[in-house]
């Protein structure tokens, strides 16, 4: 992975991998480059027309030949201003489709990054990746690289024509360059550490607002808002004092180099109207020539700090996007069974699992489901229960053992159509903030409304969609806030019916569900459950006595299984938490 070093000027790296996303247009880049290259030419001909006009048709004068040189610098000054807007219109063109590409490249990368990842890695984070760094890369095009490369140009047509005017004026007017190009040796190296610092603040700042706007009803029911303020106020804090950083560094550098300007122009007065006193052989215009190129001389090296600094926001922004874009964290997909439909035979051989190291969750795990058959999972919270589920559809890869469907091992079939088979309705509910019948279909062409009405009714929800302010179309808050948990969870059953799976799994899908709502999901399982195999994690055992097996989970074991009257039989731990549930309901 490329990191930049905090004293390095640029990662030339990382710029190199920036520009790969210019490909697709590279006569927009070209254009672009020439814009700019031509700019620092036309700038320097104005001092030298004007040295030539003073000395030619001013002291001699010459009224005629006079008017002639101010329409060919009229001429020069809009050639100046078409280019200079062709140049910034087509670089900021080229930067905006860069970031579009990239960012179209960083969301297809992060869709497909394991659960892992977003368990480790904080939402607000990858927002300030995917949005606020990525925006500061499309200024390398228009504000960075080819800024500098035209400054850079400009300087040395500069320069060069100072010395073919007079190379005793010349060099008195590099007397403070030593001093200047320390500076901004300075100024480069701070500067890029502050904007490291800038853009991590950045980060830690969305992170924070992301999750407490998130968990706003949590912070209001224990009271917390003034104890949240003053954390937030330290982030704000630290954000602030990066930014001020930054700005300390430019309110150094570019006062020194104001100084060093008039410095220059200071002693070109002296030692040019000295030689002028003189006699010697130095002209008006070329005095009047060397003040004007003094100007364009400092000009672009206070741009070229400037655009520097903005391109190495750029990098420092890019090295971060590619971070996100150098994570490799994957579920491998090199299956090639694929099957239109399956039966739904279900088999865990000696699954051992664990999210972190050998902190084993599933240890050794063995069962068998057979095809349209209901089983129950039960047991303690942490038991290992939702884990079993997620390694079924491979949202997390199982370090040993095997699970097999319809035979076939989960990690042959190409992963896509795994996950084409197996539905889940989860506990928490996540609903988009778009209309019912987008969230049921989520954006889906193929699926067409009348077949989600059909099915609608089908489950018995029709009536509460359409008691709803617009029916199908009545649109949810984010989250689905305005919409009830319960409401929530028959949403969700809904999408799931619909896609008529071989393998479908209820997360406690009724846990949180009032006795109405729960009826109407009991009364729909009998049917949805005909031809396919379910699976029912629950802790209502009430909901569960009629599975056809029932698997009582412990430290990521099987403990007991059999149906609700065996385990009923055998006295066991099972027995107990069934006999504890109902005494505590009566």
């Amino acid at each position: 992975m490329a990191q930049t070093k905090t004293g390095k000027a640029i990662d030339f790296n990382l710029l190199k991998r920036v520009l790969t996303f210019t490909r697709p247009y590279k006569k927009v880049l070209y254009l672009s480059m020439f814009f700019s290259i031509l700019l620092s030419f036309l700038s320097p001909l104005r001092p030298l027309l004007i040295n030539y006009a003073v000395d030619n048709y001013i002291i001699s004068p010459d009224p005629i030949q006079l008017k002639f040189i101010c329409m060919v610098l009229l001429g020069i000054l809009f050639l100046e201003a078409i280019v200079q807007f062709l140049y910034i219109y087509l670089a900021t063109w080229l930067g905006q489709h860069v970031i579009q590409d990239m960012r179209a490249k960083v969301y297809k990368h992060i869709l497909k990054l394991k659960m892992t990842y977003f368990d480790n890695t904080p939402i607000g984070s990858l927002v300030t990746r995917t949005v606020s760094d990525i925006e500061t890369i499309s200024d390398i095009f228009s504000q960075g690289l080819f800024v500098i490369i035209g400054e850079l140009l400009k300087l040395i047509v500069v320069i060069s024509m100072m010395f073919y005017t007079d190379w005793r004026l010349a060099l008195m007017s590099m007397v403070a360059i030593p001093i200047l190009l320390i500076a901004t040796a300075w100024f480069k190296k701070n500067i890029k550490a502050a904007f490291q610092d800038v853009r991590k603040e950045v980060s830690n700042i969305n992170t924070f607002v992301q999750e407490h706007i998130v968990g706003m009803n949590l912070v209001q029911i224990f009271n917390r808002e003034d104890s949240e303020f003053k954390k937030f106020e330290q982030i704000n804090k630290k954000h602030l004092t990066a930014h001020l950083k930054s700005v300390f560094y430019y309110s150094v550098f570019f006062p020194v180099v104001e100084i060093l300007s008039a410095l220059s122009i200071g002693l070109i007065i002296w030692y040019g109207g000295e030689a002028i006193i003189s006699g010697k052989s130095v002209t008006l215009g070329e005095l009047i020539a060397f003040i004007l190129y003094i100007h364009m001389m400092f000009r672009p090296i206070r741009q070229l700090a400037d655009r520097f600094n903005v391109l190495q926001m750029g990098i420092v922004g890019s090295e971060r996007v590619f971070k996100v874009l150098d994570t490799e964290e994957f579920i491998s997909d090199n299956g090639i069974t694929e099957k239109e439909t399956i039966a739904g035979d279900v088999e865990y051989k000696n699954v051992k699992f664990a999210y972190k190291d050998e902190n084993w969750v599933l240890k050794g795990l063995s069962f068998k489901i057979e095809k349209g058959k209901n089983l129950a999972l039960v047991g303690t919270t942490g038991a290992g229960k939702t884990s079993i589920i997620n390694i079924l559809n491979r949202f997390y890869e199982i370090q040993e053992g095997e699970i097999f469907i319809d035979g076939v091992e989960i990690r042959d079939f190409k992963l896509s159509n795994l996950r084409q088979h197996i539905a889940v309705v989860q506990q928490e509910v996540h609903l988009f903030s778009s209309s019912i019948m987008e969230n049921i279909i989520l954006f889906d062409e193929n699926i067409k409304e009348e077949s989600v009405i059909n099915a609608a009714k089908e489950i018995g929800i029709h009536n509460f969609i359409m008691s709803l302010p617009g029916g199908y179309n009545y649109v949810v808050g984010e989250r689905g806030v305005t919409l009830s948990t319960g409401q929530r969870q028959l949403i969700s059953f809904l999408r799931v019916y619909l896609r008529n799976p071989k393998i479908l799994i209820l997360d406690e899908a009724t846990s949180s569900i009032d006795s109405y709502t729960e009826n109407i999901l009991q009364a729909s399982l009998q049917k949805i459950s005909e031809g396919r195999t379910t699976i029912i994690i629950a802790h209502r055992l009430s909901t569960i006595v009629n599975s056809d097996k029932i698997l009582l989970i412990e430290n990521g074991t099987v403990l007991e299984q059999g149906s609700h009257t065996e385990l009923m039989e055998i006295n066991g731990k099972y027995k107990e938490m069934y006999t504890t549930q109902f005494s505590i309901k009566d």
